[in-house]
């Protein structure tokens, strides 16, 4: 925590509020990425225009930002690539059992008064935090 910024902090939740007000209001979409991106996968013209726009902004944003002299943080990916593989493919699998992502129910769903979200987004951050207490103190990693 010796980099946490309240005012940028902010300002960023502000903007993700914004943006998906905007998709709701505009498009009728939820700003779900695993939905986006399945969306991606599962060909289907009208709706491919909107989808490819916010993943290259999800990109664009941050190179963008450090561009104009913003803070990025630094990336460090540490894993080998078995365990990214097998990490990205459980959350997949999450997110199709779970009919969304933490995006699509942490933000969005909480945000309409979901029971559904708030039951999902519980378990997100249940299941989170004991992952990252077994890694980090029963496995040592």
């Amino acid at each position: 925590m010796e980099n946490f910024t309240p005012g940028s902090a902010l300002a960023g939740g502000v903007i993700i509020g914004l943006s998906t007000i905007l998709l709701m209001g505009l498009l009728g979409r939820i700003a779900g990425i695993s939905g986006v991106i399945g969306g991606l996968l599962r060909p289907a013209m009208e709706e491919a225009g909107w989808r490819l726009a916010f993943l290259v902004g999800l990109i664009a944003g941050p190179v963008a930002w450090g561009t104009v002299g913003g803070f990025v943080p630094p990336v460090e990916v540490t894993a080998r690539l078995p365990v990214l593989l097998t990490g990205g493919l459980l959350v997949g699998a999450g997110s199709a059992l779970g009919s969304g992502c933490t995006s699509g129910h942490g933000i969005c769903g909480l945000a309409r008064l979901s029971p559904r979200s708030l039951v999902a987004t519980l378990i997100f951050m249940v299941v989170g935090i004991a992952t990252v207490f077994v890694v980090r103190h029963v496995i040592g990693g």
